[in-house]
């Protein structure tokens, strides 16, 4: 969690997140630019950033070393 390479994952992973909360709010809103709510958009774009990189920190120790991301690229085979 403390390397360049951690935080420039999470920040892409959180610009995709705010992007993909302003899809959704202009999908249910019926988007129109010329009466958007920027207050609203942009509250609801840095939400959605923030929860991503909260997500990024809490699954720091889960996945790969240095990854915001909780999945192993080789996951250990499950005993049974």
């Amino acid at each position: 969690m403390f390397t360049t390479s951690f935080w420039k994952q999470a920040a892409e992973r959180a610009i995709k997140s705010a992007a993909q909360g302003l899809i959704g709010m202009w999908t249910l809103d019926g988007f129109n630019v010329l009466t958007v709510d920027v207050k609203l958009a942009a509250g609801i774009a840095g939400g959605a950033a923030v929860l991503s990189l909260l997500s990024s920190i809490v699954t720091s120790g889960v996945g790969e070393p240095n990854s915001p991301s909780a999945v192993r690229k080789d996951p250990a085979p499950i005993q049974g």
